[in-house]
């Protein structure tokens, strides 16, 4: 079974600033500490029935300033085939984020960039600065991660509305940890809904697709049954062509270890009666397709 893992985070503590990583900074995760070190292609070990093939490494706040300095960092240091995606700030000028954007661009890692919108995502959307920063990724042909609550009804207002507004209608935009989906469905029934009809307004979008992971986000005792019930709403709304299995690593250790995770996600893909080549493009095809060509 071959994986191309499409959202995972490598550290090194010395070279890089990782501020969200220190105690004195959010997030206030009692176990931030278990992840505070760093990590390596080295540690990405899976199963023997399982083949890691490729992955792409998501910006992890190595320095924020200097968006470049991450990506000469890995390409220095991974041996493995991959994709980065850088971070960037969607309310810079648009000269200086035209500047930054050619300097990511001279890496052949780059294949996109990312901004956390998470609880600032309406302020964002609204900026003018952002829409026009948006258009320039879409003529550039990057992809732009989406990492924000899709619960909140607002928030897909601002997406919809920015996506309808951009010259090509083509930017390539992938949703990050499945738009954040509540932990327990039945515990907040407003919020699933809203979840739902959420990631249903996205993809009418046919150049939207979904990343699913960071179920130990929300609940880092998540069950088996919670992510079944996630994945087959995910694949319901997306069907098969535009979705991916990730894991988020490291912070997917927080529940289990990079190889048991992955050995989940196959036993709940196969809970689902989904067909070997559908797993297969969940696991790699999809990844490889979206990310490397």
């Amino acid at each position: 079974m071959k994986i191309s893992d499409p959202h995972l985070h490598l550290f090194d503590l010395v070279k890089g600033e990782y501020q969200w990583l220190k105690p004195e900074h959010p997030p206030f995760w009692s176990d931030k500490s278990k992840i505070n070190r760093d990590f390596s292609e080295l540690d990405l070990t899976v199963f023997e029935q399982f083949e890691l093939s490729s992955f792409v490494h998501i910006e992890a706040g190595f320095n924020n300033e200097h968006p470049s300095q991450e990506v000469e960092w890995l390409e220095k240091t991974v041996t493995k085939p991959f994709k980065s995606i850088a971070t960037i700030n969607l309310l810079l000028e648009p000269e200086e984020f035209k500047s930054q954007i050619s300097e990511l661009k001279l890496y052949s890692s780059v294949a996109g960039v990312r901004h956390i919108l998470d609880e600032n995502a309406v302020a964002i959307l609204n900026s003018a600065n952002c829409l026009c920063n948006l258009s320039y990724l879409e003529s550039q042909n990057l992809i732009f991660e989406l990492q924000t609550n899709l619960f909140d009804t607002l928030v897909v207002d601002g997406i919809t509305k920015s996506l309808s507004s951009l010259p090509l209608g083509n930017l390539k935009v992938v949703i990050n940890h499945a738009g954040f989906p509540p932990a327990d469905h039945n515990q907040n029934e407003d919020e699933w809904a809203n979840w739902l009809a959420g990631i249903k307004r996205l993809s009418t979008f046919s150049n939207v697709s979904i990343k699913c992971s960071g179920w130990e986000m929300s609940n880092r005792n998540y069950t088996l049954a919670a992510i079944e019930l996630k994945i087959k709403s995910v694949i319901n709304v997306f069907g098969i062509e535009r979705i991916m299995m990730a894991s988020n690593f490291p912070l997917c250790t927080f529940s289990k270890s990079y190889a048991e995770y992955w050995q989940d996600i196959v036993l709940v893909l196969n809970n689902l009666n989904i067909p070997q080549a559908h797993q297969q493009k969940l696991l790699y095809d999809n990844a490889v397709a979206f990310y490397f060509k």
